[in-house]
This record gives C-alpha cells, structure tokens and sequence, in this order.
C-alpha cells in the first residue's frame, strides 16, 4: 500500500514540475484549413501574440481535408503533453452528424481549452437586387414556393446547412444552390443567378465594402459592431435564430489539466488584447475567449443541432 500512495504521489510531483516547466519548445497548432482563409488568419493572429507571452514559436501545421479528419485525427493520436493543439471549430460538430463513422470521438479524445473567435454568417444580396430587406424576401418565398434561390459553398459545409436552417426555421419553400467557393458563389449573386447567399462575413467584406454585394441580415444573435444598421435575422421577424460559425483550440484528452489552465489563461490574454481584437474585427470576427467547460457546452449543443439539421435536410452521410 505505501509503495503504491508514494507512486502516487512521485507521478503528481513529476506532472507538476513538468507543468511548471512548460513550455520549453516550440508548440504546434494543427489547422484542418488550408492558409490564407479566415480561420487560419484567426489562429495565426492569436498564435503570435501568444508567442511573445510564452517566450515559444507557435507554428502553424495546415493539413486540409474533407470534415477536418486528417487534422483530427493527428492531434487525437498525438502525446498528451501540450506539444501538438488542434483547432476546432463549429465543423468539428458538423462532422459527426454527416460522416458515418470517424477514426476518433470528437468528444471523448479531445480536452478543450478555449474559443478564439465567432464568425458572423450573413444572408447577402447583390447590390441592385429587388429586395432590400430580408423580409421582403420571405415574403417573397412564401408567395412564390420553390423560386427562391438561395446560394451557399459546398454542401455539408456550415453555410450549407445554416441555410437549410433558414429555409426551415422562415417556413419557406426555396431551392439550395452549392458552389465550389465563395469567388464562385459571389459571381452567382453578382450576376442574378441566385436570389441570395449564405456566407462568413471574413472572404466577402471587400464586396460589401464596395457596394457590389449588401447584406440583408445577419444570422448570430447580435448586430455586428462595424455594422450596426445591419439586423439580425431574429430581428427581422425569426424568433430565437442564432447560428455563428466559431473557432477553438483543444489538446489530446489525457493532457494534463495544469498545462490545459496554462494555455486557456495565455489563450485569454492574447484573444483579449486590443491589438488582436481590433485586427480581427476587421475581418469579421467577434475574438471572444471562454472557459474549458464552457466550449466543452458549446461543442456539445453544436454537435447536437447540426446533426439534426443534417437529419432533416436529408443529407445523405458520407
């Protein structure tokens, strides 16, 4: 018995000194997008300036795939020593409801340690269109069942299924058109093709800022603070609409809980700077940090919606 309370007690003297201790190399943050888009802007952004607080690199390991797995799936499989983070986001929770199965569990094989940022999602017309309020436009759908066009990227993607969110939560008949990309997607509304678009506010804010595109709506629970004659789409007549795309850091699950309060206090610190604040606002992202328990619930209910939007729109799993 002694000889097991003094191993005990040697494995939380080691844990602690090596929290104590950390970081004393590099950590490598594993993002499931490709560079250059709005999530990898967000991480890079907080990642520098956590680097200049804990004295270490922070570098970037891009690994893009189809749901985030390759990405997923390295940071679930890999030593549970704060070395190696992955960043989540909300199509982290999407994956589970539209892959059959995953070589790991989004749940169980991650320790979260915080949000980084919200996405705005906005509902976005060209700038000569007819409707110059998203009322006006549900008014127009409902009068005219299965003529509304309404464009989003690829299919299974968080715009994707935010309007398949709409169109059932305004109880309107229209038409979900998939696109390859937002350039794609911009060129479509730009030229009357489609009625209206789905997207992050980040890759279209040089179009709004020219006038070639006008948002209607916005889907999160609050107006945008760079726009603020710009409504929600619970103001404009939806009643508890809420939908944002986000995105967060994790650890493999059995990292040890010093080392995960370390990173969520320097996650913190570098998500509430002004500086990193303000850069990030001007992409369209609302830098917001939160507790481990907190994204832990976020990740939970996300899973839990998007799954059934997935249900209801018919989307067949992969």
């Amino acid at each position: 018995m002694f000889r097991i309370i003094a191993a005990i007690f040697l494995t939380f003297d080691a844990a602690l000194a090596y929290a104590q201790g950390y970081p004393n190399k590099p950590i490598k943050i594993i993002v499931p997008f490709g560079a250059g888009g709005i999530a990898d802007f967000t991480v890079r952004t907080v990642a520098q300036k956590m680097s200049e607080s804990l004295g270490q690199q922070m570098i970037i390991d891009n690994r893009p795939s189809a749901g985030g797995i390759i990405a997923s799936e390295g940071v679930a499989k890999a030593d549970p020593d704060g070395y190696t983070l992955l960043l989540m986001s909300n199509g982290s929770a999407v994956s589970v409801g539209l892959f059959k199965s995953l070589p790991f569990d989004t749940v169980k094989d991650f320790a979260p340690i915080s949000t980084l940022g919200f996405f705005d999602i906005a509902l976005i017309t060209g700038n000569h269109s007819r409707f110059k309020t998203l009322g006006e436009l549900i008014a127009y759908a409902k009068a005219n069942p299965g003529r509304l066009n309404i464009g989003t990227i690829s299919a299974g993607s968080t715009q994707n299924l935010a309007g398949e969110l709409f169109k059932s939560s305004a109880g309107i008949d229209g038409l979900i058109v998939p696109f390859g990309g937002t350039p794609q997607l911009i060129t479509a509304l730009r030229s009357g093709e489609i009625d209206v678009a789905v997207e992050i506010l980040g890759p279209v804010m040089s179009q709004i800022s020219s006038k070639a595109v006008r948002v209607l709506a916005l889907m999160g629970d609050r107006r945008f603070e760079t726009m603020p004659d710009v409504p929600t789409v619970q103001e404009s007549g939806i009643p508890n609409f809420n939908v944002a795309s986000w995105n967060a850091l994790a650890v493999p699950a059995k990292t040890p809980k010093d080392i995960i309060a370390h990173l969520n206090k320097e996650v913190s610190a570098a998500v509430n700077a002004p500086a990193v604040k303000k850069r990030l606002a001007a992409m369209g992202v609302d830098a917001h940090s939160s507790t481990p328990e907190q994204l832990q619930h976020l990740l939970a209910d996300e899973i839990k919606r998007w799954s059934e939007v997935i249900r209801q729109a018919k989307i067949e799993k992969r």
